[in-house]
C-alpha cells in the first residue's frame, strides 16, 4: 500500500461570546453616593407620591411618610437598577429635596443631596 501525501492544513474557529459570558453595559454598574441629607441632624423623610411639587402633608392627598432620618456620612455602593425615589427630609419645618435609596435589602433609608443621578459617580461592581 502506497502511502498518500496530504499537505497540512490549520482550522481556526471563531469564538463568540453570548450573554453568559459577556459582562459589559450596565449590568454590573453601580452608583456612589453619599448619605448626606440634612447634615448629619436627625429628620424625618417623606416620599414624593401625589405628584405635586413640593411637599404636602395633613391633606387628603398628601405625600407619604417613610421613616425617622439620620445621615450615616458613607459613601454607598447601590446597583443602577436599584429603585431611587424622590422625596424630602424635613427638620423643624425645613423641607428638603432628596433621592432616596431604601438599601441592599429595602428597610433602611439612605439620602442624598444631590438630586441629578447623572452626576453621581458609576463604577463596575
Amino acid at each position: 500500500m502506497k502511502k498518500r501525501y496530504e499537505r497540512p492544513s490549520a482550522y481556526i474557529e471563531e469564538f463568540t461570546p453570548n450573554e453568559y459570558v459577556a459582562a459589559c453595559g450596565d449590568e454590573n454598574k453601580v452608583y456612589m453616593f453619599t448619605c448626606d441629607a440634612g447634615g448629619g441632624k436627625s429628620g424625618d423623610v417623606w416620599l414624593e407620591t401625589n405628584g405635586k411639587p413640593g411637599l404636602q402633608w395633613n391633606e387628603k392627598n398628601s405625600d407619604t411618610y417613610l421613616s425617622g432620618y439620620h445621615a450615616c456620612g458613607i459613601t454607598h455602593e447601590a446597583k443602577t437598577t436599584d429603585q431611587f425615589l424622590d422625596g424630602y427630609y424635613v427638620r423643624r419645618s425645613k423641607v428638603q429635596e432628596v433621592k432616596v435609596w431604601r438599601g441592599t435589602k429595602g428597610d433602611n433609608t439612605h439620602c442624598t443631596t444631590n438630586l441629578n443621578m447623572k452626576e453621581w459617580v458609576t463604577a463596575k461592581s
